[in-house]
């Protein structure tokens, strides 16, 4: 549909030589006064209001007042034989786009008309756009995620950073141990984001063979390979308009991080077996556990794919380290799988809630709502005592119920880990686990502590 203009002059071969220059672009219509022109803005919506300044009645500034009055404001462009500063400055004043002396030339006309439209339409889009990311900001702010329960500093600041990101374009990259909810962050990111109403493709990098991963990104023509007994369809394609979720993204081989580093550069890709290119609009969030930037130094990730997708990180701390969001993560989890069930939702006592709080949960969130599934199913409706735990949270409950508080920090840790290793029986690597500790730290302690190291045996 063309976009309209009104021609308001008193002078007729004015208003038919302007109407005759723009008719082949836009839908012209013309009044040769003030009262007629308000009426006729009255009963229709026009994109340009081109007026002279002194036509019969009321003058062109009553015009354009009446113009900017409406609720969908036209462009106003001033025309006049009187020009002089003033005038202009009283014009733009009023609200006019533009101010053109007469005779007008109408190529200037055209361009002026051109220029003013552009500029309308950039302003509404940039309206548009902040109204969304506003609205955007709002909905996240009120919203959060299944799998995110907690008032943890930590917490907060994870939050803070998908707020800040997820209005964007940006692709990011989401860091952070097995289990801590990585997954969690990049639905966060795409249901808060202008693509939420797209598709949100996941793809686990790690759990599918190497040599087929590029075709189930890209995917592949019939007769491409041997098997390719029809056409795929590519998750690329898939998720074309939303987002891509690239999990374990360390995972994929050279070869495949050659054609993902193209589609970052041109956004187009080759299903195997074609040559066409494929145009999609994807926005990529990827994940992964391991320490790229370490990959990079030893060649093994490809540097220009790193920072590529490394345009805005998003790092997820390990439980242990917002433990205050344990027992919240607890009674949450408790109460939904308790729902789900149709069972009654245990209680934990004092002394089993802080040998939880204790413990260094190595699988995350993840580890945490499995116990809790558990702990539904085996124990409903009971009161767990500390002594009912699994084994895994003895040195925990052992470092909390006989402690003193006479004991500095060491001296406590060195009881945590001589608890870790008579439980292991002596296994580093199951004391580790214990403890949360790396074993090269567990190691590293028990040279600091002799009398610790004899128990441990070297397995």
């Amino acid at each position: 549909m063309r976009q309209s203009i009104l021609i308001v002059d008193d002078e007729k071969h004015t208003r038919e030589g302007i109407a005759a220059a723009l008719e082949h672009t836009y839908e012209v219509f013309s009044a040769p006064g003030a009262d007629e022109a308000a009426r006729m803005m009255d009963s229709q919506r026009f994109d340009v209001v081109l007026t002279d300044l002194r036509i019969a009645g009321k003058d062109g500034m009553s015009v354009i007042d009446k113009a900017l009055s409406l609720p969908k404001k036209p462009v106003c462009i001033m025309m006049t034989a009187y020009g002089s500063v003033d005038t202009a400055v009283e014009a733009m004043k009023r609200g006019a786009a533009d101010f053109l002396t007469k005779p007008v030339n109408l190529r200037q006309l055209e361009l002026v008309i051109a220029r003013a439209l552009k500029a309308r339409s950039t302003e509404e889009e940039n309206r548009s756009l902040h109204a969304q990311n506003a609205q955007l900001k709002k909905k996240l702010k009120e919203k959060t995620p299944d799998g995110f329960i907690g008032k943890s500093r930590a917490l907060e600041q994870v939050i803070e950073r998908v707020k800040q990101v997820a209005p964007s374009r940006a692709n990011i990259l989401i860091t952070g141990e097995t289990g801590t909810g990585k997954e969690l962050i990049a639905r966060m990111v795409h249901e808060n984001s202008p693509r939420a109403q797209k598709p949100f493709v996941p793809v686990h990098c790690g759990a599918i063979p190497s040599g087929l991963l590029e075709s189930e990104l890209f995917g592949h023509e019939k007769g491409a390979f041997t098997g390719a007994l029809e056409k795929r369809v590519g998750r690329f394609e898939a998720a074309d308009g939303g987002t891509l979720f690239l999990d374990e993204v360390g995972e994929i081989a050279p070869e495949v991080q050659v054609k993902l580093l193209r589609f970052l550069e041109t956004r187009e890709f080759e299903r195997l077996g074609s040559i066409k290119p494929i145009k999609v609009d994807v926005r990529l969030v990827c994940a992964t556990h391991r320490d790229l930037t370490e990959m990079v130094r030893h060649g093994t990730f490809r540097e220009d794919l790193f920072y590529r997708l490394n345009v805005v990180g998003v790092f997820l701390p390990p439980l242990r380290e917002h433990a205050e969001d344990i027992p919240l993560l607890l009674g949450h989890y408790l109460k939904r799988f308790a729902q789900e069930n149709d069972f009654p939702v245990p209680r934990l006592s004092s002394d089993a809630l802080a040998a939880l709080q204790a413990y260094a949960w190595p699988g995350n969130v993840r580890e945490l709502r499995n116990f809790c599934e558990n702990l539904v199913v085996t124990r409903p409706g009971e009161t767990v005592q500390v002594s009912q735990l699994e084994t895994r949270f003895a040195p925990a409950a052992a470092s909390r119920a006989p402690m003193r508080l006479g004991l500095d920090r060491q001296e406590n840790e060195k009881r945590l880990l001589r608890e870790a290793l008579v439980q292991s029986k002596g296994n580093r690597t199951k004391a580790a686990a214990l403890t949360g500790l790396s074993r090269r730290t567990l190691h590293r302690k028990l040279l600091q502590w002799p009398e610790l190291d004899q128990l441990g045996k070297d397995r």
